[in-house]
């Protein structure tokens, strides 16, 4: 196929000449993964005149991911690098009267994560806690700055290269990714005085606190708990309030017996804005999010966005505290929406094919955004009157030399009739009118989607010359909550229609050389790569990362207890079902494509067993398979080496199956 990357030509003016220099746009490859950065957490000063942000980078010599604070000024026009440190700094966060900022961080040699601060007007940061047990995982600021709200966890350290005890368990859901088993875990409440740097607790029990907000007026703190008599059970949470000072009494002001997060006071600390699941139940893996206002003093609730049908997050309050901004997941798109308190009006205030992930409100009420598009990876932005105004640069030295794939939209039919969203990336070098080999590579979730924005997986199989579709399956949100819910107890049959419908279409089109199909994907991508691939014979190559095989093998091995329970029932009352939705692995004589399997050594979400039962079962029959295995690495896969050698693997294995 011949070449036809763009050639930007430069001038140079050197000495008594003028030179012409020819720069050729290559393709992303495997090892791009060293220069991406990630950007994330912006927090914008008192005085609205910088903004605070962690900027993550790869050390490729060290094979190691490092965070630091970074902040830009609000016109866009200066950006300084605030830290240094090998050991990574997060959660940056103004001082009320922006004097100081300060982060996370276990750097110099601690054992934990402690609060650091550091004079913006210049000099070394300081250490400001020094917590002896427990582990921190969140702070706020008091408005009058002269405390800090904590929220410290004391669970054991359970991970392999520091157990020394039997790790004793009685609770009824006993693993998570990450974290690991889970013991007499509990995380708590605590205010830290900065004058007498004393530590009070303000909350206790066997329940879990998380995101606190303080009150305008610093006297009360907001945060979410479920408090109900086993909190493994269920997923219920709700918005509590307790005053600022030790022994207070605490208030519960949601009732709801879903999930309640996310609270944010009114600007006059009269209401608070939140979101709650759509679901009453106990389980939520299918549902949306609704966006809620409610009185501080409880009572029932204003439903600002229950008639749309699209998940709704990052709640913000406008100053005058007449309005809401926040996020909306639609079809393939996070858009920013602003809803009446009143009568949750909604009007959108930035569209498009993008995706927005966070929000911030400057002190003239304009908003802060960090965006991303498919041409774009994350940068910061400022929405001003429906227009954007970008205030960071971070990722054109990684754009610079890369001709990326083209992304577009398209729908497909199912079998069934079910319209479903795609997004097809080309190849920057694809030829008009030539079928090119083609890859699905399906999101996992399942309640997620793909999106707009900047997919460094997708585009890196595109480079390697492959159409690559990203296929919004019955299960996906952005639809609405039956598109969601549809799925439940039922996995593996209207997926992969969709898959298929999605796959039909790219043939019939001319897009997809129907002798050159291959799938694959993670988690709930690798999963349904199983289910399609053991449902159809006409992909050539497949590749499942973290899947299952037989489902009821990982009963009390994964996370997933109250899915299990709630939705598919006990393997003992219901084995049938679980029998049901193993059909990859039961029918595994079916399956004729040549298939790579892939997992985190150290996965709780999706253990290792389930690809390891498929990759047994391939090759007992003669298959073409192979099992790769990432040590030390959990669900999603953090070790940038071992990061650029699955992209390696994904095209090696493509490219044996699919280019020949």
């Amino acid at each position: 196929m011949k070449n036809t990357y763009l050639s930007v030509v430069f001038v140079v003016l050197c000495g008594f000449g003028t030179y012409a220099q020819t720069t050729t746009k290559r393709p992303l490859k495997p090892s791009d993964v060293y220069r991406l950065q990630t950007l994330s957490d912006p927090q914008i000063s008192p005085d609205g005149k910088w903004v605070a942000y962690t900027l993550s980078s790869v050390d490729s010599v060290k094979n190691k991911r490092n965070a630091d604070i970074w902040m830009t000024s609000w016109d866009g026009k200066e950006s300084i690098q605030l830290t240094y440190s090998p050991d990574g700094e997060s959660q940056p966060r103004w001082s009320p009267d922006g004097k100081y900022l300060s982060f996370t961080s276990s750097r110099n040699g601690l054992t934990s994560s402690q609060i650091w601060l550091m004079d913006v007007r210049g000099g070394e940061a300081r250490q400001l806690t020094d917590l002896k047990k427990g582990s921190l995982s969140e702070y706020a600021w008091a408005p009058d700055g002269k405390k800090i709200a904590l929220v410290i966890s004391n669970d054991p350290d359970t991970s392999k290269s520091k157990m020394t005890k039997p790790i004793v368990i009685d609770r009824f859901k006993f693993k998570q990714d990450v974290e690991g088993y889970l013991t007499k875990k509990t995380t708590h409440l605590y205010l830290y005085d900065l004058v007498t740097k004393k530590i009070d607790t303000l909350t206790k029990g066997i329940y879990n606190e998380s995101s606190p907000r303080w009150s305008p007026d610093g006297t009360q703190i907001a945060f979410v708990s479920n408090r109900t008599a086993d909190p493994d059970r269920n997923a219920n949470s709700d918005i509590w309030i307790i005053d600022a000072k030790p022994n207070s009494v605490m208030k519960q002001v949601t009732t709801w017996t879903g999930r309640d997060s996310g609270p944010e006071w009114s600007p006059d600390g009269k209401q608070i804005a939140y979101v709650r699941s759509t679901s009453s139940d106990n389980y939520f893996m299918y549902d949306q999010t609704i966006l809620c206002v409610v009185s501080k003093d409880g009572g029932e609730p204003k439903l600002l966005s229950k008639t749309l049908d699209r998940p709704v997050g990052s709640p913000l309050w406008t100053k005058d505290g007449v309005n809401l901004h926040a996020l909306v997941t639609d079809d393939r798109t996070r858009y920013v929406a602003q809803f009446a308190v009143v009568d949750g009006k909604m009007t959108k205030a930035l569209t498009g094919n993008r995706s927005v992930s966070a929000l911030e409100r400057h002190p003239s009420g304009t908003i802060l955004t960090v965006m991303s598009d498919p041409q774009t990876p994350s940068e910061l932005y400022a929405l001003e009157s429906g227009n954007l105004r970008r205030l960071t640069t971070h990722q054109e030295a990684f754009l610079a030399p890369l001709a990326l794939a083209t992304v577009e939209g398209f729908t497909s039919k199912s079998k069934d009739g079910a319209s479903v969203s795609n997004l097809l990336y080309r190849p920057a070098n694809a030829v008009k009118g030539v079928k090119l080999p083609t890859i699905l590579f399906i999101h996992g979730g399942p309640v997620a989607q793909d999106e707009f924005s900047f997919d460094l997986s997708r585009q890196m199989l595109s480079a390697a010359g492959y159409a690559v579709v990203a296929v919004n399956y019955r299960g996906s949100n952005g639809r609405g909550l039956e598109y969601s819910k549809i799925i439940s107890a039922d996995w593996g049959n209207k997926e992969v229609l969709d898959i298929l419908g999605a796959t039909d279409y790219l043939v019939q089109n001319g897009i997809a050389d129907p002798e050159k199909l291959g799938i694959g994907g993670w988690s709930y991508g690798g999963i349904l790569t199983n289910y399609t691939i053991a449902s159809d014979t006409r992909f050539k190559a497949a590749s499942s990362g973290a899947g299952v095989a037989m489902i009821s093998s990982l009963y009390g091995v994964d996370q997933y207890i109250l899915q299990y329970e709630n939705e598919l029932g006990s393997p003992w009352k219901n084995f049938d079902k679980y029998v049901a939705l193993s059909y990859p692995f039961l029918k595994a004589d079916r399956i004729k494509t040549p298939t790579q399997f892939m997992v985190g050594e150290s996965d709780f979400n999706v253990p290792s067993v389930g690809s390891e039962q498929m990759y047994q079962a391939l090759r007992s029959l003669g298959t073409p398979t192979e099992l790769i295995i990432y040590p030390g690495q959990f669900h999603g896969i953090t070790n940038p080496s071992f990061q650029k050698d699955r992209f390696e693997r994904y095209i090696k294995w493509f490219n044996a199956y699919l280019k020949k």
